[in-house]
């Protein structure tokens, strides 16, 4: 994984046109429930932060491409478990991991609209609990903008958490 995140910086650095539709993709793939046990994307996200202050990508749009990228993946996640309520813990990879829709479950039930707000922040959260909303039914509206809102907040965290390491290693660089 180090390898693709490596590789995905360089070429964002050297092609800095697709930084938003990747930073997009890889948002997607985080928060979609099944895809995002595979694309752990998290890594990437932060390396593309770390160079927004470095090579002059403009922040804006990579940061609205990551909110909305995310806010998607929930929807079609919170779409897919109300839709297929029942059949989902049937499915791969939940029926390889048996633990993450009752974790998902008690998490929803226990913080309500929080919850997706919460969520997104930790690892196999960040998909189960949109699924887990979808099939108990959480109001659509209340989800929605809790998953707009923390999406926004996610992918401005990560993107800035890069960007703020980058400057660090330049100043630390400069000093030594």
């Amino acid at each position: 994984m180090e390898d693709f995140t490596r590789a995905l910086a360089s070429f964002v650095r050297d092609h800095q046109v697709w930084a938003a539709p990747i930073v997009f993709v890889l948002a997607f793939a985080e928060s979609l429930a099944f895809l995002s046990l595979l694309v752990p994307a998290w890594g990437a996200l932060v390396a593309i932060g770390a160079l927004i202050g470095v090579s002059g990508i403009s922040f804006w749009p990579v940061w609205l491409a990551g909110g909305l990228g995310a806010a998607l993946g929930d929807w079609v996640s919170y779409w897919f478990g109300f839709k297929y309520k029942e059949h989902v813990a049937e499915m791969w990879p939940l029926s390889r991991y048996p633990e993450l829709l009752p974790r998902g479950e008690a998490f929803v039930k226990d913080w309500g609209v929080p919850s997706i707000f919460i969520g997104r922040f930790f690892g196999p959260l960040r998909a189960s609990v949109p699924l887990a909303a979808g099939i108990f039914e959480m109001p659509y509206l209340r989800f929605q903008i809790a998953n707009f809102s923390s999406a926004l907040v996610w992918s401005a965290v990560l993107l800035l958490f890069g960007d703020v390491m980058a400057h660090i290693a330049g100043w630390l660089w400069r000093a030594v």
